[in-house]
This record gives structure tokens, sequence and C-alpha cells, in this order.
């Protein structure tokens, strides 16, 4: 089928157009329908990247060139609708991090906020603003805004967690910054678990003053997560779209955990089928447990336990499990919250 040509402009609307450009201006009308569309308009596309095709590359990635080099040894996981831009979604960047045993990723700090979550591996550790947490698989761990931190590896096995930045949003913002220490690692001033002690058995320290939107519990472990969910699976009905689901929150205010990003974990029973369901905030996904399969766009993504796969904003989904299936997820969700422009259809 051949495209439907536009109407030659008439002469003087041309030459008026010419004239302002010079200037810097141009007419809104020309332009209006492709600024502000009936729907969400993205180029992210639906993808899902295959632990058993990522991780060879992430291994080989690790004899070419070491921690220390890279600074972080990252392979980026790009949306195909986005290539060259390092993003998995239009806001979010994504990547899968490799630390070896013995190494140590410098420290640094930076005005983006950054998440990860652990995939494989056991043993290494992260270090944020003085404090040191030993990481295991489904543990979430928070790097707040302008916070020093580290890692290292003292464990024998290569370790490796899924980075999730809001990159994207600092930078339309022009908001960036990056410092490093004068110390490869920073020295740890405060006892291992201190914010989880203070933080994490639903109570506060008496005198708590909130300072920042971002949690003061960074580590939030799975074994907590998984427990809680188990313990709604046996007492709640799944929702109908997406099963059993909590979010991640900032135990001082009752917020997301992180101002930029919403963080989740979700349990689909055994045969779960979900009912369509879509959202403005494209949502990455890390499958911890479990196997099933993502309808989207007239396409099926089959996925199995440490795949990573992207829903499009305003796309609608379906998600079946075939037996139990526990899912991470991140979004752009509070920034659209409190702007008021998060919205959501079920069905």
């Amino acid at each position: 089928m051949s495209a439907v040509p536009k109407p030659a402009l008439p002469a003087e609307r041309q030459a008026f157009y010419a004239k302002i450009d010079q200037a810097n201006v141009t007419p809104l009308w020309e332009v209006l329908h492709s600024l502000i569309s009936a729907t969400p308009n993205t180029p992210c596309k639906p993808y899902l990247w295959k632990w058993a095709t990522v991780h060879p590359w992430i291994l080989e990635a690790g004899k070419l060139i070491t921690a220390k080099e890279a600074e972080r040894r990252v392979l980026i996981l790009e949306n195909p609708g986005l290539r060259g831009r390092s993003r998995v979604t239009h806001s979010l960047y994504a990547g899968l991090q490799l630390i070896l045993p013995g190494e140590v990723a410098p420290a640094h700090r930076h005005s983006q906020s950054a998440l990860r979550f652990i995939v494989h591996g056991q043993g290494a550790y992260t270090a944020v603003d003085g404090e040191r947490v030993t990481m295991s698989p489904g543990d979430f761990i928070i790097t707040p805004s302008w916070t020093w931190h580290d890692h290292g590896n003292p464990s024998s096995e290569p370790m490796v967690w899924l980075d999730g930045l809001d990159i994207a949003l600092v930078e339309l913002l022009d908001a960036q910054f990056f410092e490093r220490p004068p110390e490869e690692a920073q020295h740890t001033t405060r006892t291992a678990g201190e914010s989880f002690a203070s933080f994490g058995n639903t109570m506060l320290p008496v005198n708590h003053e909130p300072r920042s939107r971002t949690s003061p519990l960074f580590w939030y472990p799975y074994e907590r997560t998984r427990a809680a969910l188990a313990t709604l699976a046996k007492s709640a009905s799944p929702h109908a779209c997406y099963g059993h689901k909590l979010k991640f929150v900032n135990p001082a205010t009752g917020g997301s955990a992180m101002p930029t990003i919403g963080t989740f974990m979700q349990l689909l029973p055994q045969g779960f089928r979900g009912k369509p369901y879509r959202s403005t905030d494209s949502t990455v996904y890390s499958v911890v447990e479990g196997a099933g399969r993502m309808k989207v766009g007239g396409e099926t993504f089959a996925w199995g336990p440490k795949d990573t796969f992207v829903v499009p904003s305003w796309m609608p989904y379906t998600l079946e499990a075939d037996g139990e299936a526990v899912l991470f997820s991140f979004s752009d969700r509070p920034v659209q919250a409190v702007l008021d422009l998060w919205r959501e259809q079920e069905g």
C-alpha cells in the first residue's frame, strides 16, 4: 500500500515557516498530533533476554576486562526499539553486572538512584554509605542518589545482579553528577545489618526524621519477601491479572522505596492464567522462580528462572505460570503517580 501523499503547502505558508525558522520558532499545528497523541506512543517494544543466552556472554566479559578497568562490568539490556540509547524502557536503564571472586568494583557515587536485584551467585557484598551487607539471590538492594557505594566478592563463585537506574530521567532533567573518592573501597563505619535492625522490623528509631524520599532500609532480603508472599497466598485469593503482588516501601513514610523507581514482587499460583492488564509504566521483570509465558502484542514469550523481560507502556499483556512462579519487577510508576499521570486498565 502506498503512502497517502501530503498536500503541498501554499507558497505563502511555506515562506512564513521559513521566515520564523530563522529565529528558532516553529508552528505547533504542524506537530501537534505527534506531540499529544490519543494514547501512549512509546518506541519501547516487548522483549525477553534468556539467561541461557546472556550468561555465557557475561562470563566471557569477565575474561576480557576486570571490574576495576570497567568500573562496573555490565552488559546493558537495550530495548530493541531504543538501540544505542542505553535504555530498557523510555525512562529507565537495566543491565546485568558481573563481579568475579576476589574482585572489588571501586567506590563512587552519582545523582542517579540505583537498584540491584541479585540474580545469580552468593557471598558477594555491597557497601552503601558505610554499611556492608552480604547479598543472596532474590535480594533487592537500593543505592540512593549521591551515596557512596562499592562491591566486592570474597566468595569462590561469580555473582551476577540486575542493575536498574533512573539514568534517562536524570538526564532529561540535566541533573547528572558523578564522583570518585581517593580510595578504591569505602571504610565501613556501621554495623552490618544496622539499617535492617532499625527499619526492617515494622519499627523505627524513636527520633528518626526522614531526610530523603528514599527508604533508609537499603537491603530487602528475599527470605522475608518470599515468606510474606507465601503467607498472603494462603489467606487471600490472587488478583485476576497479576496474582499476589506486593510493593517494596519506605518504612519511614509508607511511600515507594525509591522516589523514581517502583519495585515489586509477585507470586503467580500454579497454573495461573492472568487476565489482560495494561498500565502507563513500562515494566521490567526478572524471574526469580518458576516458568511461564507473557503474551503481548500477538507474541508469546516463554520465560524461566533468571530471565529478564520488558512490557511497554499501555500495551495489554497476560501472564501465565506453569508451576508456582515468583517475579520481581521495576518501573517508573512513582514518578507518574506523583505527577498524576499513572493509570491502569484491567481486562
